[in-house]
């Protein structure tokens, strides 16, 4: 009696499931059984709960949470002091401590968010109230300036431009604040001064 080799071919990636097709080593072309196996995928709502339940009572706050279609995991968190590298590896040993591998392969990258990247949450514009920050409206100009005025609604802008006063000569610094609601904002950024 001859025996048949037989091995799983994958036939196709469609979102939360891996089709393999059993092909034997006698048989010609792809023919055999068609399998279906379920790829389990994480759920960012998740994530969002398991770091928010660690963080809770701390000085830090969570910026986003990304999970992509290979469950690659991307927590990024920051604090109103420095953000620690060993508590983002507490947090990462954490988060892992709460899946299980067997069930749902998963990468886990826990960073803190990056200095100049946009705001993403109201606690961001809060701990750069006081700081100069670039703010681009949608569709509209880029502004720099100092952020104030800081609320679950809206942010202010103060701007100082040079204007020429009617009947001087020379322009003078004149300082305005501009107010935005989140929504009118394409991002805000905080600016790295050196002096």
């Amino acid at each position: 009696m001859k025996k048949l080799r037989v091995f799983a071919k994958k036939v196709c990636f469609l979102p939360n499931y891996t089709y393999l097709r059993a092909v034997s080593k006698n048989c010609e072309g792809d023919r055999g059984p068609l399998f279906c196996c379920l790829k389990v995928m994480i759920e960012e709502k998740n994530i969002r709960e398991i770091v928010e339940a660690y963080i809770a009572g701390s000085s830090y706050f969570l910026v986003e949470v990304k999970v992509d279609k290979n469950n690659s995991i991307t927590v990024a968190i920051d604090s109103n002091e420095d953000v620690s590298i060993d508590y983002c590896a507490e947090l990462s040993r954490h988060i892992e401590s709460k899946l299980d591998r067997d069930v749902e392969d998963f990468e886990l990258e826990v960073g803190s968010a990056g200095l100049t990247s946009p705001f993403v949450v109201l606690q961001q514009y809060k701990k750069y109230e006081g700081n100069d920050v670039e703010v681009q409206v949608a569709n509209g100009p880029k502004y720099t300036g100092k952020l104030v005025n800081v609320t679950e609604a809206d942010f202010g802008l103060e701007v100082t431009k040079k204007v020429k006063k009617e009947g001087e000569k020379k322009k003078v610094e004149v300082t305005e604040t501009l107010t935005f609601s989140y929504d009118q904002v394409k991002y805000t950024k905080y600016i790295i001064t050196f002096k």
